[in-house]
C-alpha cells in the first residue's frame, strides 16, 4: 500500500512543486523586500511564542498556507493568539503579506503573524514539543501517483512530529478535495490512534465546514469550479 513506501518528508530533506510563479507585481515585490523581513520567522533557534511575540500565547501553525487567506482569516478572529505560516512559494508569500499588511486598507494590518517563505518541518522542528495549541494543513499537495505517496504531508513521520509539537488537548485539522489523498490520511491516521481523537460523531463533522474555519480560495475554486467534494478533519492530541 502506498503509505508503506519508503521514506517521507521528513526523511527525503527535500521540498518539491513549485518555488516560483508568474512575476510579482511592484506592490508585491515590495511586500517581499520591507514587509516580510520584518515578520519573518528566524533562521536560527529555538521558535517560541515568547520570542516571536514577546509574550506567551497560543501559538498555532500552518503547514503551506498557499495565499494565505485561512490564516490572516485566523489571526485575525484571534488576536490574542499567535500564529506561525509556512510556505515554499513566493506568489503566496506576497499573497499573504498582503493579506497580513491590510489589504491595501481594507482593514488594519495584522500584528500576530510570523511568516517562514520555505520548508514547513524545518521550522517546525524547532518548535519546542507540547507547544502548539492549533496546526492546519489544509488542502495539501496530494502528489496523486502512487510512486510519489512518500512526499505526501501527511505520513507516518510528519504526523509525528505533529503530535510531538501539539499541547495535549491541541488540535490538528486537515482538510482536503482529493479523494485519493482522503483515503492515504485516513489510512495514515488510523495508525495514530495512540496520539490522537478524531473528533467525529457523525458524517456532517468531516461534509461540512466546521465554524471557525475559514475557506481559502483554493477550496473555493475546487467546490465552484471543479465540483469537488471538500472533506474537513479535526484530530485532537490525547
Amino acid at each position: 500500500m502506498t503509505a508503506y513506501k519508503s521514506g517521507d518528508p521528513t526523511t527525503l530533506n527535500r521540498l518539491y512543486g513549485r518555488a516560483k510563479g508568474k512575476p510579482l507585481r511592484a506592490g508585491q515585490q515590495n511586500l517581499v523586500n520591507d514587509l516580510l523581513p520584518r515578520i519573518a520567522v528566524p533562521d536560527e533557534g529555538p521558535v517560541t511564542a515568547a520570542r516571536l511575540f514577546g509574550q506567551d500565547c497560543p501559538l498555532h501553525f500552518e503547514i503551506g498556507f498557499g495565499g494565505g487567506e485561512h490564516m490572516a482569516s485566523r489571526a485575525d478572529m484571534l488576536p490574542d493568539h499567535g500564529f506561525i505560516g509556512a510556505e515554499p512559494f513566493l506568489n503566496g508569500v506576497a499573497q499573504a503579506l498582503l493579506h497580513v499588511s491590510g489589504d491595501n486598507g481594507a482593514h488594519p494590518p495584522i500584528g500576530n503573524v510570523r511568516i517562514h517563505h520555505g520548508d514547513a518541518l524545518e521550522v517546525l522542528a524547532r518548535i519546542p514539543d507540547e507547544s502548539l495549541s492549533f496546526l492546519y494543513l489544509l488542502h495539501p499537495d496530494p502528489w496523486p501517483k502512487a510512486r510519489h505517496a512518500k512526499r505526501r504531508m501527511m505520513n507516518d513521520g510528519p504526523v509525528n512530529m505533529f503530535a510531538a509539537k501539539l499541547k495535549p488537548g491541541g488540535e490538528f485539522r486537515f482538510g482536503t478535495d482529493h479523494a485519493v489523498y482522503l483515503r492515504h490520511a485516513l489510512m495514515v491516521m488510523q495508525r495514530h490512534r495512540h496520539q490522537f481523537d478524531w473528533l467525529c460523531e457523525k458524517p456532517g463533522d468531516f461534509q461540512v465546514r466546521p465554524s471557525g474555519w475559514p475557506e481559502t480560495r483554493y477550496e473555493n475554486k475546487a467546490r465552484t469550479v471543479y465540483g469537488h467534494e471538500v472533506w474537513y478533519f479535526r484530530y485532537r492530541r490525547k
